[in-house]
């Protein structure tokens, strides 16, 4: 079972443990990578969960609904959890 984040303070995708969960309060970043991100599902008001984080600051496996996606810790940093 999947645990909320404490909320303690704001937080980002990246910042997020195996586990954890948060709910998407905004995604940031430039105008090409904001659209790809909201094109996966990443949009304001999703609740979204870190499966896996890969060694060496690889991709994280997120879970959103259904769907597993992979995205970068890069990526992940844009995108604002409440």
């Amino acid at each position: 079972m999947m645990k909320p984040r404490p909320q303690d303070r704001p937080e980002t995708l990246a910042q997020l443990q195996p586990g954890e969960t948060g709910v998407i309060v905004a995604v940031e970043g430039e105008p090409e990578l904001r659209t790809r991100l909201l094109s996966l599902g990443l949009r304001p008001g999703r609740r979204v969960a870190v499966i896996r984080r890969s060694r060496f600051g690889g991709p994280l496996q997120v879970r959103l609904g259904t769907s597993d996606l992979l995205i970068r810790p890069q990526q992940a940093a844009n995108i604002r959890l409440a």
